[in-house]
């Protein structure tokens, strides 16, 4: 079944916009960690934007999704705003944990956003339980999980997905296939070049798709929704893309070949994505221009939100840590 959704002009602007959002606010995280300003680890997505946003654009509202470390372009899409991003990475008291973690591992449920474990491959079986809680109460929603080629190696990738697949689930994973698990290459994981073929093993579909491509991932993402509406079950794709940042801001990707980057470079999905636009006539320079000032202002205006934010009284560092009585 091929379901192909055309976009407005307004929805490929609205990708566009949510794609520099993405990068302009991790580059801004990166300087406020060399600053100092920022003391817990950086992640970045650079070179894997097309995934986050492409995919979540496809979620609809009552969709449930789980970003990972490389997803802040998911939350962004789902209307987590960045002053939530610095306030979280800053441990100040008015972020979504109240200082807590300290990094944008946390959940909104008003948003259909599940906090996400550490373990990254958990949460396979963590959204195909809340496909399974959907399900059985009859409703419309489609649960969304993001995974790196590195953790589909884990034992609870492969209990999720089985899971999901004996009971029919409406689930659909990305594999993120940014080519290096930390620094460990594809090649060094599995034996097999397609991390996909494993879907293979539960009798699903799967599909792989251009990373860099933000529309493939859309498209990719709305077929895999369709059917899992369709009560047809889960699906995997896989995104094949570069990690053009190192495993966290600390992390000089020495190990990995300098033409393999500069290969993926010239792949550069918000260059790629601006000419399909401009080909398209639907951006110019002053539309480049009046988005990159939109952006600016609005992290200007977040950014000192948060640095205007207090810290959280010590008193309060046991608050939602312990269950109370009613709750």
């Amino acid at each position: 079944m091929k379901l192909m959704e055309p976009l407005t002009e307004r929805g490929a602007l609205e990708l566009y916009y949510y794609m520099q959002l993405n990068r302009t606010l991790e580059n801004r995280l990166i300087a406020l960690y060399r600053q100092s300003v920022i003391t817990a680890t950086v992640f970045t997505s650079r070179g894997q934007e097309a995934i986050s946003v492409g995919s979540a654009y496809a979620l609809r509202p009552e969709d449930y999704v789980s970003p990972l470390t490389r997803n802040i372009g998911t939350m962004l899409v789902r209307g987590v705003r960045p002053r939530d991003i610095f306030t979280q990475y800053m441990g100040k008291a008015t972020s979504p944990t109240g200082g807590k973690e300290r990094i944008h591992y946390f959940g909104d449920l008003s948003k259909g956003i599940v906090a996400s474990l550490s373990v990254l491959g958990d949460m396979v079986p963590v959204m195909a339980g809340v496909a399974l809680a959907t399900k059985i109460k009859q409703k419309t929603s489609v649960s969304l999980a993001y995974l790196g080629e590195g953790a589909v190696s884990r034992g609870d990738f492969h209990e999720g997905m089985n899971l999901a697949s004996v009971l029919q689930l409406p689930f659909v994973l990305i594999i993120e296939n940014n080519q290096y698990a930390y620094s460990t290459p594809a090649r060094k994981q599995a034996a097999i070049p397609d991390f996909a073929l494993r879907a293979r093993a539960y009798g699903i579909p799967a599909d792989i798709v251009d990373g860099n491509d933000i529309l493939a991932v859309y498209r990719a993402t709305l077929e895999a929704f369709a059917r899992a509406r369709s009560g047809l079950g889960p699906s995997i794709i896989e995104a094949r893309t570069m990690r053009m940042h190192g495993h966290s801001d600390g992390d000089t990707s020495w190990y990995v070949p300098r033409e393999e980057l500069e290969k993926w470079q010239r792949r550069d999905p918000i260059e790629s994505f601006e000419n399909q636009l401009r080909e398209q006539a639907w951006l110019d320079d002053k539309t480049i221009a009046d988005i990159e000032s939109r952006i600016k202002q609005e992290l200007e205006s977040d950014l000192q939100f948060a640095l205007d934010s207090p810290f959280p009284e010590p008193e309060r560092a046991l608050e939602g840590v312990y269950a109370t009585d009613g709750e």
